[in-house]
Formats: structure tokens, sequence, C-alpha cells
């Protein structure tokens, strides 16, 4: 940590493909892009790093592809930092499609419905031909409502999961094999579980903590439960993850959230809602959002947020863009997500900026009252 304001905290972790500076937020690029961005957008809008997913690079192109064209740096064209999911959302998105064993899962692949299996060393070894610089551990992602024996059972399936996770890890960057590992300097970092029941997040903590991994997730929220409950389990898990490490909460969330959250002691957030809800037409302001393909802006020659100094709002005004929406053109979606992007990247640069000023409570506060007064 460099600076800390409250439980809110600012930090460097350093990875082989570069530093990323902490609170962070990662644009999801699951198949090995953004959807609708360039990677040269990405980097002018200070993004230091991208999440891309196991599960779907496994199925299409190939995790052996992408080895064999030398680890997805520089099969994409992605010189900076690169966080792997290990599948384990999959196992809560595509629960109609799989069956969960004591080993690993069985998937139908969305694809063309072949049988696919995942278990904590293949998805390792997965991550490692991928060549991230940060692979996730192999969790199940445990749904919401759940009772408290489920809970539980999932939580320990995931301690055990992690465990083997871990021993494949450190078995292969022990005795690297150029044709298994394209980035020897890769991280790993546990995935804590336990739905919303404090006592079983606090035993899945500290079960992570003593398998002992560079750092460490808080999985299995933004899956149903309510917002307090969301910020209470995040908030009680983070407390019990180490001080010194990034601790990132998987999958959250809204700008909103994010705020609260580093609030709270975490560190990094991944989310897909900039990107989905742009192709969606809605636009994050600081104000609240603005679905722009409604007829009230067909004249509205205002830029989406006037306060906001992105490629979009600097260029375009409300009416065109819900002219490209309502045409389907193909920018649309693209400088919708581009404006919200960067909206989320420079909320966390903002809060970043707080941390440092020790100003973040105030920030905070004046953050979520403009929100509110749409």
């Amino acid at each position: 940590m460099t600076h800390v304001d409250g439980l809110a905290r600012c930090g460097v972790l350093e990875t082989p493909h570069g530093v990323v500076h902490t609170p962070a937020f990662m644009p999801v690029g699951t198949a090995g892009t953004v959807k609708g961005i360039l990677h040269r957008d990405l980097h002018e809008l200070g993004a230091e790093i991208m999440l891309a997913n196991t599960y779907h690079l496994m199925l299409r192109p190939g995790d052996g592809r992408i080895a064999r064209a030398g680890g997805l740096h520089r099969f994409m064209g992605w010189p900076a930092p690169i966080l792997t999911d290990s599948g384990g959302y999959q196992v809560y998105s595509l629960r109609t499609r799989r069956t969960i064993d004591e080993d690993g899962v069985d998937f139908r692949s969305h694809l063309d419905g072949s049988r696919q299996r995942l278990t904590p060393e293949r998805a390792t070894e997965i991550q490692a031909r991928l060549g991230s610089d940060i692979a996730m551990s192999f969790d199940e992602c445990t749904p919401y409502p759940v009772t408290r024996d489920e809970a539980r059972r999932s939580m320990e399936l995931t301690a055990r999961w992690a465990r083997r996770s871990r021993k494949r890890f450190l078995a292969l960057r022990d005795s690297p094999d150029p044709a298994m590992v394209t980035n020897p300097g890769q991280l790993q970092f546990g995935i804590v579980q336990g739905s919303t029941f404090a006592d079983l997040r606090q035993e899945s903590a500290q079960k992570i903590r003593d398998v002992g991994f560079e750092a460490y997730a808080i999985g299995g929220l933004s899956v149903g439960e309510t917002t307090d409950e969301l910020y209470e389990t995040a908030a009680v898990t983070a407390s019990w993850l180490p001080k010194d490490r990034p601790r990132y909460l998987m999958g959250v969330g809204t700008p909103a959230n994010l705020v609260e959250m580093v609030a709270r002691g975490v560190d990094m957030f991944d989310c897909v809602l900039p990107t989905r809800n742009g192709r969606n037409g809605q636009l994050f302001t600081r104000t609240g959002t603005i679905n722009v393909k409604g007829a009230r802006y067909a004249e509205d020659d205002r830029p989406p947020d006037p306060g906001c100094r992105c490629y979009t709002c600097r260029h375009f005004s409300r009416a065109y863009l819900r002219h490209l929406f309502v045409a389907r053109e193909m920018t649309a979606a693209t400088l919708n997500s581009l404006h919200n992007l960067h909206f989320y990247l420079d909320t966390m640069k903002r809060i970043g900026e707080a941390i440092v000023l020790g100003t973040f409570e105030t920030f905070r506060q004046a953050f979520q009252k403009a929100l509110s007064r749409r």
C-alpha cells in the first residue's frame, strides 16, 4: 500500500507486464477483446489491466493455439497486464449445462454442445498456457439464494479445489515447460466463498489464506443478493484478508458500488456493465444514467455528460448517439462503450486522488449525492 484514508487504500501491484495502480477497474475482455473497443482506445482511456476468461478461450480458439502463438499477450496484441478468470463463474452462469463432482465440472459447450471438463489442475494449466499475469484459482461460484448447508458444502469444495489449484500452480512454476508455461512470472489469486453468511466467509477466508496465494479475491457476490447484503458481505470478508495484499471483488458493479466498496477496503474490480449497457444505449454520468435511445433525446444537442472529457462527449451529441442506436449502426456501441469505460476508469482515478489527499470521505459523499439528483 502507498496511501490509506480510512479503510480506502492506494497501492501498486507489480506483474510481469507492468504495474497496476489500485484501486483499479479491469475492463472485461472475455474472449481476448473488450467488445467494440480497440486496444489503442483502452490505452488512451488509461486502462492498466484487462480481464479475459479461461472457459471461453479454452473453447475458442483454444489454449494450445494461444500458447503456440506465444501466449495471450502476443496473440491479442495487448502488452499490459492481463487477469484470467478460472472458469469458476461459468460453474454458476452455465449451471443448466454442467454437472459438478469432487474432481471438477463437466460442461456442455454453449458453442457446439461438446463435452468439456474443467478441474482445478486443468484450469491452472490452461491459464499457464495463456500466460496471463494473474491466474485465478478454480472455485465454485455459489448461487443465491442458498441454504447455509449448501453454502458450506460449496465453500468447502472451493477450499479443496484451491489447494489443488495452488499445488499444480507451484509445480508448473518450479519446473516450467515452455510448451506449458508462457509467463513464468504469473501470479495466482485465491477466491473466498461462503455466500452471505458471515461466519462461513470468515472460515473460507482463513482456509484460503492458509493455502498461501499471492493475493485474494471475494467471489460469489453480485449474483442476486441485495445491495445491503453485497456491501456487508464484501466488507466483512475484506476485513479478514491480509492488509498487505490486493483484495479483488469479482464481477462488481455499478459506479456507486465501486465507490462504496473502496470505502470498505476493496482494491480491484471488474464488471461487464460499461460495455454491455453501452451496447444497449445506457450511459453512465456523474448525475446518474441516461438511456440515450429515448425519444426525448432526438433533438438534444448536449453531450452525454457535459462535465466529461472523453472522446464521445467531446465530439458527439445525445441526438447523434440516439440516431446511431436507432439506425443500428455499430458505431453506437463503440461510442457509448468508450464513454462508459472512461467514466469507470476516471472514477477510479478520482477515487485514488482523493485517497492520496486524505479527502476520500468528502469525495464519496459528493459522488453519491450527485448520482441521487436525477
